[in-house]
Order: C-alpha cells, then sequence, then structure tokens
C-alpha cells in the first residue's frame, strides 16, 4: 500500500510530472474469475487528517483490486488539502468542511476547465469525540455551554460547579483544565466550532472558524495526531479529534435536548440526515447544513463531515477514469463498510449515495 506524506509545495511541483492513465492494457485476472481492471496509473490526493484511518483502508481495498494503480493520499489537513487542489497540486482533496460560496465563485481551482465547478461529496461521516485525561474518570456529561466556557477559558479547574452539578457521583479533582486545541488550521476545528455557535452562542461569541482564537490561550497541537498525543501525555487534558482516534481516553456525552448522548456512528448519521442540503449549490455539491442545535432524540451533533473534492470537468482527460473509479468505490457499499470497520465512521445512506453516484458519474 502506498501512502506517502507529500506536503503541499512538493505536490504542487510535482504535479506536472504525474502519469494518470486508464488506457493501460488489462491485468492478469485473479482467482476469483473477474475481470481484470484496466485502471493503471498514479492518483494523487491530499488534505483532511481526519480521514486517514479511512484513506489507508480505502487506498488498500482499490489497489487490491485495481493491481496497476497507486493512489498517495497525504494527510497535511483540511486547509493544505484544498490549498493543493486549488494549485494543481492533487486530483482531489479531503476536507473537513465544504469549500465556501465565495471561495467557489473565484473559479480558481487550477485542475479543472474554467467554469465547470467542482463536485464535493460527504463521504465520511464521523462523531468528534471530545477527549480528556483525568484520573479515574471514564466519561462525562456536558452541555454545550460548559463545553465552550472549557475551550473560551471562562472554566478553568474541573471541580468547577458547571461540570460537577452534571456529573453527581463523579469524584472530580481539584486540578486546572488544558484545553488542546488545533494548531494548524483545521476542519475539525471548524466543525467543532460550528457546534459551540449553534448549541452555546452567548458563550462561544467567535462563530464557526478553522484557526483557534489566541485570546483563548490553551494547548496548540498540529493535526488529529499531535492533538491527541498532547491529550495522552498530559494530566487534567481535554480536547476534541475524530472519534475513530479516542483510543482509551475519556469522552463527553453531550446533552441534546433532556439527554446526555455518547458519540456513536449512528448518532453520527442521525444528525446527517435530519439536515438539509445547502442552498445555492450545483447539483453535484453536495454540501450540508449541519442542525448543530438540534433537541432531536437519538442525535449526536459534534459530528464531522469530511468530503471529497473533484472537478467537475478535468483541464486534462488523463486519469478522469481513475478518478471516477476511486471516488466511486469510496461511496459504494464496500467502501463505506471499510471505513466503517477501520474508522467507526458511519456508512451514508442509499438517498446519499444516489446523489453521490450521480454526481461522480458526471465527472468529465
Amino acid at each position: 500500500m502506498n501512502f506517502k506524506r507529500l506536503g503541499t509545495i512538493g505536490a504542487i511541483a510535482i504535479a506536472g510530472t504525474i502519469l494518470l492513465s486508464s488506457c493501460a492494457p488489462a491485468t492478469d485476472s485473479g482467482d476469483n474469475g473477474e475481470a481484470p481492471s484496466e485502471l493503471s496509473g498514479t492518483l494523487i490526493g491530499a488534505g483532511a487528517s481526519s480521514q486517514q484511518s479511512a484513506q489507508e483502508a480505502w487506498v488498500a481495498g482499490f489497489q487490491t483490486a485495481n493491481n496497476n494503480v497507486t493512489v498517495e493520499y497525504d494527510p497535511i489537513g483540511s486547509g493544505g488539502g484544498r490549498d493543493t487542489f486549488i494549485g494543481g497540486g492533487s486530483q482531489f482533496a479531503g476536507s473537513d468542511r465544504a469549500f465556501k460560496d465565495e471561495e467557489i465563485a473565484e473559479d480558481n481551482f487550477a485542475s479543472c476547465v474554467p467554469g465547470t465547478g467542482i463536485l464535493e461529496i460527504p463521504a465520511y461521516i464521523s462523531p468528534i469525540a471530545i477527549i480528556f485525561n483525568l484520573d479515574g474518570v471514564d466519561s462525562l456529561n456536558l452541555d454545550a455551554a460548559t463545553i465552550a466556557g472549557i475551550f473560551n477559558g471562562s472554566i478553568t479547574n474541573w471541580n468547577d460547579d458547571a461540570i460537577a452539578s452534571q456529573n453527581d457521583g463523579v469524584e472530580l479533582p481539584d486540578l486546572a483544565i488544558t484545553a488542546v486545541h488545533r494548531a494548524d488550521d483545521s476542519g475539525t476545528t471548524a466543525n467543532f466550532t460550528d457546534y459551540l455557535s449553534a448549541a452555546a452562542p452567548d458563550v462561544w461569541t467567535v462563530g464557526s472558524i478553522e484557526t483557534w482564537p489566541t485570546e483563548f490561550g490553551g494547548e496548540g497541537a498540529p493535526q488529529t495526531s499531535g492533538l491527541v498525543d498532547a491529550v495522552t501525555n498530559g494530566t487534567g487534558t481535554i480536547g476534541y479529534a475524530d472519534a475513530s482516534r479516542a483510543g482509551d481516553l475519556g469522552t463527553v456525552a453531550v446533552k441534546v435536548g433532556d439527554e446526555y448522548v455518547p458519540y456513536s456512528p449512528e448518532a453520527a448519521a442521525a444528525i446527517v440526515d435530519a439536515s438539509p442540503f445547502a442552498d445555492g449549490r450545483g447539483e453535484t455539491d453536495l454540501a450540508v447544513n449541519l442542525d448543530r442545535a438540534s433537541a432531536e432524540s437519538g442525535v449526536y451533533p459534534v459530528v464531522l463531515i469530511s468530503y471529497l473534492i473533484a472537478c467537475n470537468e478535468y483541464a486534462s482527460s488523463d486519469g478522469v477514469d481513475l478518478v471516477k473509479g476511486y471516488l466511486s468505490y469510496i461511496i459504494s457499499d464496500e467502501g463505506q463498510s471499510t471505513a466503517a470497520d477501520a474508522a467507526g465512521s458511519a456508512p451514508i445512506s442509499s438517498k446519499l449515495f444516489e446523489k453521490a453516484q450521480a454526481a461522480v458519474d458526471a465527472i468529465k
């Protein structure tokens, strides 16, 4: 399996030398009697580190079925992935947020035919776990206002009444809270702060942001792995990360309506299905407006939707079939099941699959 860390600058520099071909002779068929794959070449992607575990599994599965294909995905973060895609250094991107309307209006995607727009598919759906490291405590109940207060620096101790009042019977230490945030521009941060902004607007007043406000203090750590390491290696630490990376850390059940809901793939899928698509987008742009303030039973609103982003029409026809093949595999039942096993993500619904497959089929 090829899973190389390229870096944005390196990816852009080599973009002109990458050969993508779907016209190579068929490979020898395997013992299963299936027709051999005619795809070959190298496909470059970059972006969200939240997708890393899923991308590793997708790459392995797709390359096993297509012996002459190499897929390289660089988990440099959502911002880096979007920049790389804009600059033409990758054929597709992974991003924990969709492009904004004004970004799409600029129409400066180097690999795409001008004026043809982009495709955005919410192919990776996962709860964002609020993780903590506190001796003797495996789980906590917290409402949105308390979570916002912890991360804006106004709640600074673990035995604060705001925390204790929601956790009867839990022995909370007289210990300072160290809130860990992403130091890099992060789609996970954007999704997490979007929840805080929607569910606790009186406490979290800076809106949905990718770059952490320095005035809130706390400890910064780069990318998902860095944040998880900082929480794991600290004492009294708390952070936020894709749930697949929570490991043995303590996790928070979030108050929704009158109940506290722990994270799960099922609860994450429920909030997505209950939310509308964004207004004013093209047919192939499946950006979702999540209802973060929902009080519906059984939904987990601190959810991350990570998108696959590609051109509707590529400036070069080389490799179009390879892009379509890989994206089709990811959104298929097999691909979604593979990601669920590897990363604990929530498979997309059949309704969403139909729209996503139509978008992929339309790539030129």
